[in-house]
Formats: C-alpha cells, sequence, structure tokens
C-alpha cells in the first residue's frame, strides 16, 4: 500500500537490499556489450566457480544482476524460458528491448499485489539484435536504456566513473579495461579472477563468459 505521502515502503527496501549487493557494470562498445561482475566470496571455504554473476540468456542476450541472489537467479531463469519460447516460435533471437519489457511486467506484479514481496533485484540485461544495446530494470519494476550503466553497492561511484570514460565506438577492448578498472576501484585493488566475472556479446561471436586464465589477464 501507498504511504500517506506516496511512497511503496516494500519497493524501498528493496531498492536498499539491492545496495547492498555486488557491483556489476553493464558497457555498450562499438560492435558488441561488456559485462563485468564482482562476486562477494564472503566464505573461506566457498568454492568460487560456484558463484556466477552473469548469464547467458541467449545465443546474443546475456545478463547480470545485484541484490538477493535467490531472486536473480529465478528472473534469469524466467528469460531463459521466454528466449527459448520465442526461438521455438519464430528461429530468431529475441529483441533485447522485448525480453527487458517482460522482465519489468513481471517485477511489475510484484508491487501490485497483497501477499507478495518485490524483487530484491536489479537487473542490467544485454545483448545484440539490430545493434548493441543495454537496459537496467530496477526493484520498483521500470527500465531504461543506456550506454553504460552499474547496480549494486558501487552504483554511484560507478556511474560517476562511467560518465567521465564512456566513449561513443569505443572497442570492446576498451571496455573491458573500464569495468575492470573501476571494479578494482571499488573493491580498493582487492581482487583477483576467483572473484570477478567478464562477458561479452559480439556480433561475430555471440555472448561468451571468459575463463579464469583469460580474466587474470585483466587484473
Amino acid at each position: 500500500m501507498f504511504s500517506p505521502d506516496g511512497r511503496l515502503f516494500q519497493v524501498e527496501y528493496a531498492k536498499e537490499a539491492v545496495r547492498r549487493g555486488a557491483t556489476s557494470i553493464g558497457i555498450v562498445a562499438d560492435n558488441g556489450v561488456v559485462f563485468v561482475a564482482h562476486k562477494n566470496v564472503l566464505e573461506p571455504l566457498a568454492v568460487p566457480s560456484t558463484i556466477q554473476k552473469i548469464f547467458r540468456v541467449d545465443s546474443y542476450i546475456g545478463a547480470t544482476y545485484s541484490g538477493l541472489v535467490s531472486d536473480g537467479l529465478h528472473m534469469i531463469n524466467l528469460m531463459r524460458n521466454k528466449t527459448q519460447t520465442h526461438r521455438m516460435i519464430y528461429n530468431e533471437t529475441e529483441s533485447v528491448e522485448t525480453i527487458a519489457r517482460e522482465v519489468s511486467e513481471e517485477m511489475q506484479m510484484a508491487t501490485q499485489y497483497g501477499g507478495i514481496r518485490p524483487y530484491a533485484i536489479s537487473l542490467l540485461i544485454g545483448g545484440i539484435d539490430k545493434e548493441p544495446k543495454l537496459f537496467e530494470i530496477e526493484p520498483g519494476a521500470s527500465y531504461l536504456g543506456y550506454k553504460a550503466d552499474a547496480i549494486g553497492s558501487g552504483k554511484k561511484m560507478a556511474e560517476d566513473m562511467l560518465v567521465k570514460s564512456w566513449k561513443q565506438g569505443m572497442s570492446i577492448e576498451d571496455g573491458i579495461n573500464l569495468g575492470v578498472s573501476i571494479v578494482k576501484k571499488i573493491n580498493e585493488g582487492k581482487l583477483n579472477e576467483n572473484n570477478i566475472d567478464i562477458s561479452t556479446i559480439k556480433k561475430d561471436v555471440g555472448f561468451e563468459i571468459f575463463p579464469l586464465d583469460k580474466v587474470a589477464k585483466y587484473l
């Protein structure tokens, strides 16, 4: 229910959960999209390879999230189901904006009815249809397209750096280096190949998640 001053407290609480999540960055480059995401490996005996922050949704669509892990994994599965259904019917990759709109519609339902809570995640969905595109969906279920964007605990610092450093037509390689440098600064240099995910979506390759040895080259 709305408060007398027009606020939805449950949505604001969900946004606070996102602000406590690890930082994820999306960057639109000249011929694709770059994702760089920090992984919070807090348990000393945890196996880092079992923690994943960037996901393949379809051949030319990827996504990352910040916030409640279970909500993020559920929404990734939902996106995969929707894109697979679209591919089976139309034999093509669903457009990035269409899947972003469908996800925002699903999240909006959780802000409207009693007995359920909003999703405590923000999502970055990127990919290529006619051109590289990137969208952010926040817990209030609004979505917006971006040239470069960040979610999670380091959002403000990352956005400030992206505004200063992002350039129209920058290469995939420059996008990776920019994303890694931002995550490194947010985490005060405490990075290794086990606590960061890097992924690209290129016109000629599609979605690619980097193995550990390839990630290590950028640190």
